[in-house]
């Protein structure tokens, strides 16, 4: 188990050192290309799809009556190029810290140890692999690529991180989307003619209390305006505000709902102009009976390899949320530990081998 910790360490340190933020696609290139070139090593059909997401296929038999299996992952971060002079690569005890070792470099090379340890006895239908480079900025560019393999596959494997501190796996994730909400009035002078202007920014205001309003905590509906932008001096009846609001939800029903009543919204002050962009990005993966059946196996591999696996519902979203829809979807098979986005960031070393040997059963039982 320790040579095994050993050369995950050192796969997971070349990908680290490489620094690969979502806004830097030649960055995360050099991410990609690395992991593909371990798919070659192991005998992997690759090609480039357009937008940058890179197919993987192992012993995918295109004539076969079998379909294959998908796994997900991606090889962008929310780190900017320089974080690791801040958060440089670190081990305390059995705690590895750095940028994008949870989320999700971890998860990758935990796939690809899980797919070695196969010795390409590869499952029928074989194993097709979507590295995509946008999932933390929505996956606007492979998005279209996840859904199609989706719509082939016969389950997806999400190798995102499992939830921090119970390391259970995800079976359910809020459907996550935004607005971009832009207000012009009329300026004018605040002392001399006020009633001559129509304030953007009171009519943001209405519309932040109204459409936060829309939230349902209740039935995991939450809205939050997180961005404003306004004004031009204290002295002058504001034209122009820009509010940007976070949307989450766990129905297609809620996510309806919420839009219907944010697309009708207008100020008090009908003088003052709106535009509105945005809306869902990701569906909800709500939680049904093909997913559950997934984490049940994966609770009994667990179980023979001797730890407890639960699942949980989460609020963030994933690559995940677009093959639920389509395909039994089990997610949260990566790297265990804690961080994600955070100063933090770390994966637990003395839980992660178990976990792709987990990873590794799955596949070989699917």
């Amino acid at each position: 188990m320790l040579s095994d910790l050993n050369a995950m360490l050192s796969d997971l340190h070349e990908l680290v050192r490489l620094e690969s933020p979502s806004s830097d696609p030649m960055a995360v290139a050099r991410v990609m290309d690395v992991v593909e070139g371990w798919a070659r090593d192991l005998g992997a059909t690759t090609r480039a799809l357009p937008g940058g997401t890179r197919s993987l296929c192992f012993g995918m038999d295109e004539g076969g009556d079998a379909r294959p299996l998908l796994i997900l992952m991606h090889a962008d971060t929310v780190w900017p190029t320089g974080t690791l002079d801040q958060m440089p690569w670190r081990q305390e005890h059995d705690r590895l810290y750095g940028p994008g070792t949870y989320d999700m470099k971890g998860g990758i090379v935990g796939a690809f140890h899980a797919l070695r340890a196969l010795g390409r006895q590869w499952p029928a239908g074989g194993i097709h692999v979507l590295l995509s480079p946008d999932e933390e900025i929505g996956s606007l560019s492979s998005r279209a690529h996840i859904e199609a393999a989706a719509h082939e596959a016969r389950a997806a494997l999400v190798v995102e991180p499992p939830v921090a501190d119970s390391h259970n796996l995800k079976t359910g994730r809020k459907g996550t989307g935004g607005y971009w909400l832009t207000l012009t009035g009329i300026a004018s002078h605040a002392g001399n003619k006020p009633a001559e202007g129509a304030s953007a920014i009171t009519a943001a205001a209405e519309a932040i209390l109204a459409i936060q309003a829309l939230a349902r905590p209740d039935v995991g509906t939450t809205i939050s305006a997180g961005v404003i932008r306004g004004g031009s001096a204290m002295n002058v009846i504001p034209e122009r505000c820009a509010v940007e609001f976070d949307v989450r939800v766990s129905t297609l029903a809620e996510a309806e709902r919420v839009d219907a009543a944010v697309q009708a919204w207008r100020p008090t002050d009908q003088r003052v102009g709106v535009d509105l962009t945005g809306g869902l990005n990701r569906p909800p993966f709500e939680q049904g009976e093909d997913t559950t059946r997934l984490y049940a196996r994966a609770r009994d591999i667990a179980a023979s390899l001797g730890f407890t696996l639960g699942h949980e519902s989460v609020g963030g979203g994933s690559d995940g949320n677009f093959t639920a829809p389509i395909t039994p979807t089990l997610d949260g098979l990566g790297a265990p530990g804690d961080g994600a986005h955070a100063a933090h960031e770390h994966i637990r070393l003395d839980r992660w081998p178990a976990h792709v040997q987990l990873l590794t059963r799955l596949i070989q039982t699917l």
